[in-house]
């Protein structure tokens, strides 16, 4: 039996919606997850008003949860999905908490029964290591596509440029001509037109991954500049132009003077490329992991890991490692049999000072949290 929506409830959470998009900034895909997690709530306390809370509420939905399964697969939640739902809905009670409306009724102590127990929490947020493509399976995937025709063509370069450069697909099919420098090998991530994370303006210089790479990705701009006359407006990676052939169907006929609206064509191009090279499926995203395997196998000192770092987007080393560096498994085993043999073991890899510089970061953030 569905409970008829309470209009009181509707009002607070558009405010708190509000408040998120205008006063914290927080973008249109992050306030949907938001509103869905609430909506929950609410859901499950059968639209009761959010004045009349009550902590029985919170442990009542901490069970509802644990208790409920995946709609598609019939296995239970994630430990992830509870954890994000509990923490989000009680954010919402601490705002409330504070609204003139709700303050003398929702007591801030009271969202805290919201808390997750700290075992969920800890597999929830628990660092595992993201399975990622390496250069060379990189480099096989592009040799097995196919370039003949400007589809195939731009497809090619667009799996070159994303590990050329490390960008995220959202920002990828919103990058224009202009943000490409061929003569100084850099991506100019403009925040003003390209959809970086967080709304983040910076440049990326080209990766070193290798000259053939790079090759095929200075074509395929060069070919748009001069043979196809984009200009500096003009999306790096045109959408696919589909209209009527002779016999009336729909047909490919090039490419269309516009970018893709968003970044599902671009994750459709790299499953295709990777099951035609016979190889799993990585998702864009990952080569930004793949990134950070070759920066290994650089060994790099902690200046040149900072440049690397930042030229992934981050404020500081920490983030990077923290985000992208996990070992693999087999590659974790090889350098602690190494350290039994030291004489034997190869040298370089991370330095003294990139350490500290890390150990002082974690110091820093302990303190700020603590």
């Amino acid at each position: 039996m569905t409970v008829k929506r309470t209009p009181r409830n509707e009002k607070a959470k558009r405010a708190y919606l509000i408040f998120l998009r205008d006063a914290k900034g927080r973008d249109e895909k992050s306030i949907d997850q938001v509103a869905a997690a609430i909506d929950r709530f609410d859901e499950y306390n059968r639209r009761r008003d959010f004045a009349k809370f009550h902590i029985e509420q919170a442990r009542g939905f901490k069970a509802h949860l644990s208790a409920r399964r995946n709609a598609r697969t019939g296995e239970p939640l994630s430990a992830s999905t509870v954890n994000s739902t509990l923490c989000t809905v009680k954010a919402f009670f601490v705002w409330l908490s504070g609204h003139e409306d709700y303050h003398r009724h929702v007591k801030q102590a009271d969202a805290e029964y919201f808390n997750p127990p700290d075992n969920l929490a800890r597999v929830a947020t628990a660092r595992r290591h993201k399975p990622c493509a390496s250069l060379k399976q990189i480099r096989a995937v592009l040799d097995a596509m196919p370039t003949t025709t400007e589809i195939e063509w731009r497809d090619h370069a667009l799996i070159a440029f994303t590990i050329l450069t490390g960008a995220r697909d959202r920002a990828i099919v919103s990058f224009r001509l202009k943000d490409i420098d061929l003569e100084h090998e850099l991506l100019e991530q403009d925040a003003r037109h390209a959809r970086t994370k967080g709304a983040k303006t910076f440049t990326t210089w080209f990766f070193p991954v290798g000259a053939e790479i790079q090759k095929i990705v200075v074509d395929w701009v060069t070919f748009l500049r001069t043979e196809k006359g984009f200009g500096p407006e003009d999306p790096i990676f045109p959408k696919t132009h589909v209209g009527n052939g002779p016999d009336l169907q729909f047909q490919v006929n090039g490419l269309e003077r516009a970018p893709w609206a968003n970044a599902n064509p671009v994750r459709a191009i790299f499953k295709e490329a990777f099951a035609r090279a016979g190889l799993p499926y990585f998702n864009p995203h990952s080569f930004r992991n793949s990134l950070l395997q070759v920066a290994y196998d650089l060994k790099l000192d902690a200046e040149q890991f900072k440049a690397w770092s930042q030229n992934l987007g981050h404020d500081d080393c920490l983030t990077t490692f923290s985000s992208y560096g996990t070992l693999p498994a087999h590659r974790q085993a090889e350098i602690i049999r190494g350290l039994a043999h030291p004489a034997t073991a190869q040298a370089g890899g991370i330095s003294p000072d990139l350490l500290r510089q890390l150990a002082d970061q974690m110091e820093r953030g302990s303190k700020a949290n603590g």
